[in-house]
């Protein structure tokens, strides 16, 4: 069984530019698909609705568990939470991280999802393959954000 989902981009932006667009919450929405409500801070939940085109219906709701500037950031989630009408709230989430490192063409970034081994079962295989497949698209989307003018 697969446990974690690991995508690895060398992003042509510096660090700083990468790490402001995953840790300010207006930026993360940009380019992830979220209106959420709030500044992310460690300890908290924040969430919005998705404005993903077919998942508008759903609310992203994350718990900040690290943010060391320009280096990692991190929350946990309920990962491939779609049916509106489930209570994912008494399952294990999994962990997600953005690792950052000063690479020749600006930033290495490394996203991380791990813990699935402790998802229900019966939901377990979709949540790891929608998730990888989401992955592999968000990175490109943080990659296109940060090389857009500011």
């Amino acid at each position: 069984m697969k446990n974690s989902i690991v995508k690895t981009l060398d992003i042509n932006a510096p660090v700083a530019r990468v790490w402001r667009a995953l840790t300010d919450h207006a930026e993360f929405g940009a380019w992830f698909g979220v209106s959420l409500e709030r500044p992310f801070a460690v300890g908290q939940t924040n969430s919005g609705q998705l404005t993903i085109k077919g998942f508008e219906h759903l609310v992203l709701e994350v718990q900040v568990q690290k943010m060391d500037t320009n280096r990692l950031f991190s929350y946990t989630w309920h990962p491939y939470a779609v049916d509106a009408d489930t209570d994912y709230s008494g399952e294990t989430p999994t962990l997600v991280e953005f690792s950052l490192e000063a690479s020749t063409n600006g930033t290495l970034l490394t996203i991380t999802e791990s813990g699935f081994d402790k998802i229900p079962a019966h939901r377990r295989d979709e949540a790891w393959r929608m998730n990888d497949g989401g992955w592999a698209a968000q990175i490109k989307n943080i990659a296109n954000h940060v090389a857009e003018p500011e």
